[in-house]
């Protein structure tokens, strides 16, 4: 018998401007932290689609994807699923590169983001962030040939 689990397919934008990155709030349950732009992908959306419409909803932006980065998979052990279940859970984050085309900086409304900041890329560390800004900026700065990121280290 397989292993049973649920898969969120995702698209998310590393946007550096000025020695600065976009990262967005995001705040569900009791979880939080600083996060990228960016989100689960409605069915039948290509990702590059879901990942401009994301950065859109979530600060105000339009945004111009200009290449991937690479993919990172997340893990979830017993994750408790909106209709109430427990199962596995693995996130497909593909992750892009873009660039602010239009817009300006606006909050979420109804949403799991609070708001959006551009953060100096020295302060990053220092603030809490979910794993993937870890991720998506070791894919930024190496930028694999293969789309898989290094391990942390």
């Amino acid at each position: 018998m397989s292993h049973q689990f649920d898969t969120r397919p995702a698209a998310y934008a590393v946007i550096v401007k000025e020695g600065r990155i976009l990262l967005a709030y995001w705040k569900q349950d009791d979880k939080e932290g600083w996060t990228l732009p960016g989100g689960g992908l409605d069915f039948g959306e290509h990702p590059v689609d879901g990942c401009k419409r994301e950065v859109m909803e979530e600060t105000g932006y339009e945004a111009r994807v200009d290449g991937m980065l690479g993919i990172d998979v997340g893990h979830w052990r017993g994750e408790k699923r909106p209709d109430g279940s427990v199962r596995d859970f693995q996130a497909l984050r593909i992750v892009y590169e873009a660039t602010v085309v239009g817009g300006e900086l606006t909050y979420e409304v109804d949403g799991t983001t609070t708001h959006a900041a551009w953060i100096p890329l020295p302060d990053v560390d220092k603030l809490n962030r979910v794993s993937l800004v870890d991720t998506a900026l070791r894919l930024h700065r190496e930028r694999p040939a293969d789309g898989k990121p290094s391990a942390q280290g």
